[in-house]
């Protein structure tokens, strides 16, 4: 049967309209999530350990009657060691291949967000400060939805930073560790792993409780409790991104084998139901092979209902009156991951502003991006890449700004500040500089 993608023309006069429904999505609040996981944070707030064993025997189902204390779920670096030696070699040598060259682009973030400081003439010295968050907290999903990937991608950002304390939980449901999980915890540096998940996880992190210090930040995703848990605690920690459907946009000229394209739109189809997947392409013939291509690779991917519903819900193959149009289109999507797919594609990089992540070329296919080209994998969607940036070494440090006035500076300043504070009828604001006046 074959797929009943949307297909669209720049060219149409509702075209606009048509994208525009196509784009939307907002993420629903289940009010029934709400109040459980409003419980949940009250509730660990309150109990701390006792709550957060309570409902991690209950949700993950631990065997043999349940863990007696928290002691039981803490994997000590012996077993994550266990787990680096015991899985199978070619797996070991792509999660460290991966890790180095996550490491290495990170690296260089770090070496582009140095402080600075300058003495003007009066000798006061004004600069900034880079200092990396003390302890943070990585959210890992556990049980069917592992991805040893996503600990390398936000434990080496912030081993990279310098955060001293990495903490990782990931549940364990019905007891079951993941031993790649386990292994890329023990490649990327993290300092202390703790198989609790769900919203008592997010919790602990964000409140503490007897035996987990509070983190200054939780990133990594999870399901609907952990998203609803990470935008009730935001305030008192830091997070990284609420995170919606996973999302591809690709601009092919037409002269990539449509098969490759194809299977980059199955890519991020095959995550979820609601993920989406757009070509653009100024050739209407070449978008006639890539669906055909579509309909003869579907039967044979495992996840093919689940790719079958995201292309006929949320999918497009939308035809463009050239490659620039295509471009302008693009700014307007701020997808999650682009893909330019073309001769020259530095020429039509040149024009994107807005993308969480651009591949460039027919052989830059984004799941590359999602394992270990470098770069990382946590970006923005839903139109979030106009103002976001993808996760990087930079979310695991803060700014502190550094002010070092003179006493011959302080005659020019105290004026200006007195003179603006008064106009604001802040009186102590106005004397505290005054009082520094010859």
């Amino acid at each position: 049967m074959s797929i009943q993608i949307s297909k669209l023309d720049s060219s149409q006069v509702d075209f606009k309209k048509s994208l525009d429904a196509l784009l939307a999505f907002e993420a629903s609040t289940d009010e029934a999530i709400e109040r459980a996981v409003a419980g949940i944070l009250a509730d660990v707030k309150a109990r701390g350990d006792a709550a957060v064993l309570e409902y991690t025997n209950r949700f993950d189902r631990i065997p043999d009657g349940g863990a007696a204390s928290m002691a039981a779920f803490d994997i000590g670096t012996a077993e994550l060691q266990a787990a680096l030696a015991a899985i199978p070699a070619a797996q070991r040598s792509a999660l460290e291949t991966a890790a180095q060259r996550i490491r290495a682009f990170h690296e260089r973030q770090k070496q582009e967000l140095q402080g600075f400081r300058y003495t003007e003439a009066d000798g006061t010295v004004l600069g900034q400060v880079i200092t990396p968050l003390d302890r943070v907290g990585i959210y890992v999903p556990g049980g069917k939805a592992a991805y040893p990937s996503s600990v390398l991608m936000n434990a080496i950002p912030a081993h990279v930073a310098g955060v001293q304390e990495i903490i990782m939980v990931v549940p364990t449901p019905d007891g079951v560790k993941n031993q790649m999980v386990l292994a890329a915890a023990a490649i990327a540096g993290v300092t202390r792993v703790i198989t609790i998940g769900g919203a008592q996880a997010v919790g602990a992190l964000a409140y503490g409780t007897e035996t987990i210090t509070p983190v200054d930040k939780i990133v990594g995703p999870g399901n609907a409790y952990v998203a609803a848990a990470k935008r009730r605690v935001f305030g008192i920690v830091g997070i990284d991104m609420i995170a919606g459907p996973s999302e591809i946009l690709i601009i092919c000229d037409g002269t990539t084998d449509p098969d490759w394209v194809a299977m980059d739109l199955f890519s991020q189809a095959e995550h979820d139901e609601l993920a989406q997947s757009i070509l653009l392409c100024p050739d209407a013939d070449y978008i006639a092979k890539v669906e055909a291509s579509i309909n003869k690779l579907l039967p044979a991917m495992p996840r093919a209902d689940v790719i079958r519903t995201s292309l006929t819900d949320r999918g497009a193959l939308i035809k463009v009156a050239d490659m620039a149009e295509a471009c302008a289109i693009a700014n307007a999507i701020a997808a999650e991951h682009l893909e330019i797919s073309a001769e020259d594609p530095q020429r039509w990089a040149d024009q994107i502003r807005h993308a969480g992540a651009m591949f460039l070329g027919r052989y830059s296919s984004e799941s590359l991006g999602d394992y270990c080209c470098g770069p990382n994998h946590v970006l923005p969607t839903s139109r979030t890449a106009r103002f976001s940036s993808p996760l990087g070494v930079y979310d695991f440090q803060k700014r502190s700004s550094l002010i070092h006035v003179s006493e011959v500076g302080a005659q020019a300043l105290g004026k200006v500040a007195a003179e603006l504070a008064y106009g604001e009828g802040l009186q102590a604001h106005a004397r505290s500089a005054e009082l520094r006046l010859k």
